[in-house]
């Protein structure tokens, strides 16, 4: 190499590592950049590439237990959102909602008439796509340790919990018919039946009308007995709970469990609160001073992966601290991820691009380097009659808390 090439070389590597805030030496020895002008033509060698962390760790073995606990991440899910959700990759969907039909006497001649089957209800669901970067210097993950580096991962999986739930509960807070824009033509994205002029499917006897609201008011400061149950009438009158195979849950915030554990028969309410198995010890006094133990089978402690508090009538109360408090939400649950749960999870119709996923950034052999993590997908209520939301308050209208606005 003459000096003028010497010259041009060294002339380069400085303005790169002025850029980088680095010596010429650290650069080069970071990077196996020698002073041949080959160099600048973009030729590398294996020895140019970060392969570990400062512990020894492999970067592309990091690279994979990424990838790998992605996959985990995404075949489960949080057993709130579970129990709430049903995935869908359809920007609209038809959806059958509960019904009856009956027999009718046979006549000699004529023909029976046919059974129609449910109705549907056209259901929408919006898009969006989230990400957020994972950007490591090479500088930074010559220092860093395995684990250092892996916590930046596991913030983003604890975000990426935080932003679906955070979708599913506005979903069902928000009591306001939402539009999105799908193939140029906008769509309506339902919550719960909330008076829009829509009429529920008539259900045995029950039969409603466009002002059907499933956002509805206590009345009152505190909660009392008679406000399950009315929420268990909402539900229950669409069809959905045991007449369906599905089991009715209450979410509620520590706050209202607090004063629905004190619920009695002989203080007024239509039953007694139940702890599940392995909550605190109970005794039901009777009218004449004794003792009575509770007919029946126990309370589980858990369903579907879910900490019950306890039974009150057809609910299993659920503590959750995401549930604001002076609101309650029931919701009829088929279990995890089944088709009859009330909120839709939409994502995309290609699999490749559904769940959680980590992108390489834009140099291959350092794939952590400017990596990011993204998720598309959308939230829409499925079964309008499958779920009811309670504002524990004196007076007025339905008022959507500020956590879910």
């Amino acid at each position: 190499m003459n000096t003028i090439e010497q010259s041009i070389v060294d002339f380069r590597d400085k303005m790169i590592a002025d850029e980088l805030g680095v010596t010429v030496n650290d650069l080069r020895g970071a990077f196996g950049m020698s002073k041949d002008p080959a160099y600048a033509r973009g030729f590398n060698t294996e020895g140019d590439v970060l392969t570990q962390t400062i512990d020894g760790r492999d970067l592309n073995e990091i690279w994979a237990e990424f990838q790998e606990t992605l996959l985990a991440w995404n075949s489960g899910r949080d057993a709130l959102i579970g129990a709430l959700t049903f995935n869908v990759t359809q920007p609209i969907e038809d959806v059958p909602q509960v019904s009856l039909d009956d027999f009718e006497e046979a006549s000699e001649f004529g023909e029976p008439r046919g059974v129609r089957g449910a109705d549907y209800f056209s259901m929408g669901y919006d898009f969006k796509w989230y990400d957020v970067a994972a950007r490591f210097t090479w500088k930074y993950l010559a220092e860093a340790t395995a684990s250092q580096v892996e916590s930046v991962n596991n913030i983003i999986l604890e975000a990426d919990n935080r932003l679906v739930f955070g979708r599913v509960m506005r979903a069902i807070f928000n009591n306001v018919n939402r539009t999105t824009n799908i193939r140029g033509q906008n769509f309506n994205v339902y919550p719960f039946y909330n008076a829009d002029g829509t009429v529920p499917p008539a259900f045995g006897p029950y039969t409603f009308s466009g002002s059907e609201n499933h956002y509805i008011t206590s009345g009152a400061a505190t909660v009392d007995g008679g406000d399950l149950d009315a929420m268990a009438l909402k539900i229950s009158q669409k069809g959905y709970g045991k007449l369906q195979g599905s089991q009715m849950i209450l979410l509620v915030n520590p706050t209202q469990l607090a004063t629905i554990r004190t619920f009695r028969v002989a203080t007024g309410s239509s039953y007694d609160f139940i702890p599940a198995a392995g909550g605190a010890p109970w005794l039901l006094p009777t009218n004449t001073g004794g003792v009575v133990f509770p007919q029946g089978g126990s309370i589980p402690s858990q369903v579907n992966g879910l900490p019950v508090a306890g039974a009150y009538g057809p609910w299993l109360v659920i503590e959750n601290d995401y549930i604001p408090s002076g609101y309650m939400v029931g919701i009829a649950t088929g279990g995890q991820m089944q088709a009859t749960n009330p909120v839709g999870i939409r994502e995309h119709q290609n699999p490749a691009l559904r769940g959680l996923r980590l992108v390489k950034g834009r140099t291959a052999d350092y794939p952590l380097i400017d990596s990011f993590y993204n998720r598309g997908f959308g939230t829409g209520i499925r079964h309008r009659g499958a779920g009811v939301v309670m504002q524990v308050t004196v007076a007025g209208s339905y008022t959507i808390p500020a956590a879910y606005a």
